[in-house]
């Protein structure tokens, strides 16, 4: 475990005596870039609409920068759904000293009993001084899974629940670019259970798998957050590292007590031959891990189940769960129009999940490719349609902004 934990750190070796210049460096090019030579979808529906806009040094400062995507998509336990994603990126101070503020909704419906409203945000007040990051959903979310560990491709069962989901944090700059904060994080899973086999008998695991159990969880966690980027949309060269320590003691309400540690750490590494277009090397790895042993089921680290609900791409969501995962992944990002309206990445990931003996013992490998499309050039939002694949599963994924 320390092995791994020392890993995750090694992104960050490098950019500790360059991060204040590089930061300050890119706000400086933010802010000068010429949009001209820009293009989105907007501009093309202006375009084509024939509307006319005032020039850019008239613009408010202060707008909000909407993006919006519907869509037609599978949903975890099969099916199509409508998913309708809507960003809106702002600034709340100068934006030489302010990071853009960005609230994400999708809410999902595929016209019978599955549907999801999931809201998160990330809000940074002027000049940085407060981080507030808020994640709620209220989802009815059948998915499958494959047990503890590796598993088996055949042998997988559909589990049903409806899900709350409410986190709420606030960190506080103490020096630039280090935030640290607590955060209060409740897990609701109602009614949980399967259509056959009971899900305790399926993964010999007996913490939150009574067939129609309700799993709560209510913690408080301390956050520690290093953050040099200055947008999570899109974000540009610099690095970020986030520690999530969670306790959930019965006296706030958990059926049981547990704890959890999460260390997450991008770097974004540019490789620009021609300054206005996007060339990076994105890099990101991260550690989830139970420290308790009666940690719910539902809440055991699981791929897709991340924060963002980003990892695993060319995996099918929740295929690998235990006490512990290790994750990592890079992407290329390279501009494929000289406006800027088209790019592309390819990627490539890993994962690693504790067996039964809560032992690391083997890896499983994914790639694929995406395409990029413009959508927001002032809040730097693409569209981000990515096709993965690894073993036993492929594709199709699309998001507002960039995986990570």
């Amino acid at each position: 475990m320390h092995k791994s934990t020392t890993f995750l750190l090694f992104l960050f070796i490098s950019y500790n005596a360059s991060a204040q210049n590089a930061n300050n460096a890119l706000k400086v090019n933010n802010e000068v870039r010429d949009t001209a030579r820009k293009k989105d979808l907007i501009d093309i529906g202006k375009s084509i609409f024939h509307i006319r806009t005032s020039p850019a040094h008239q613009e408010n400062p202060k707008k909000i920068m909407f993006s919006l995507l519907p869509i037609g998509a599978t949903v975890p336990g099969g099916g199509r759904a409508l998913i309708t994603s809507t960003s809106a990126g702002f600034y709340l101070g100068d934006r030489k000293t302010t990071d853009i503020s960005n609230v994400t909704f999708t809410p999902y419906w595929n016209f019978k009993s599955r549907f999801g409203l999931p809201l998160r945000s990330s809000i940074w007040l002027s000049d940085n001084s407060w981080n507030i990051q808020g994640d709620t959903r209220f989802l009815v979310y059948p998915q499958y899974t494959w047990g503890i560990g590796s598993g088996q491709e055949d042998q997988k069962m559909l589990v049903d629940y409806k899900y709350v989901r409410f986190y709420q944090s606030a960190l506080k700059r103490i020096k630039p670019f280090l935030y640290v904060g607590l955060g209060y994080n409740l897990d609701y899973f109602v009614n949980i259970k399967t259509p056959e086999q009971r899900l305790q008998e399926f993964s010999g695991y007996d913490v939150g798998t009574e067939q129609g159990n309700n799993s709560f969880s209510s913690g408080i966690s301390l956050n520690v957050l290093y953050d040099t980027r200055n947008s999570s949309i899109n974000p540009l060269p610099g690095a970020y590292l986030n520690l999530v320590v969670r306790n959930n003691p019965v006296f706030l309400g958990s059926k049981t007590n547990w704890k959890s540690l999460y260390i997450d750490a991008r770097k974004y590494i540019p490789l620009n031959t021609r300054p206005h277009q996007q060339n990076v090397l994105a890099l990101w790895t991260y550690l989830w891990t139970g420290l308790s042993s009666n940690i719910p089921y539902l809440n055991l680290p699981s791929i897709g189940w991340d924060p963002y609900n980003k990892s695993g791409r060319g995996i099918d969501q929740n295929r690998y769960r235990g006490k512990g995962l290790f994750y990592m992944e890079g992407e290329y990002r390279r501009d494929i129009t000289d406006n800027g309206l088209f790019g592309f990445v390819v990627f490539a990931n890993a994962t690693s999940v504790t067996e039964a003996n809560n032992k690391f013992k083997k890896i499983h490998p994914a790639a694929g490719t995406g395409l990029r499309i413009k959508f927001n050039k002032a809040s730097n939002t693409n569209i981000a349609i990515d096709y993965g694949f690894s073993k036993g599963f492929s594709g199709f994924q699309i998001n507002l902004g960039e995986v990570f």
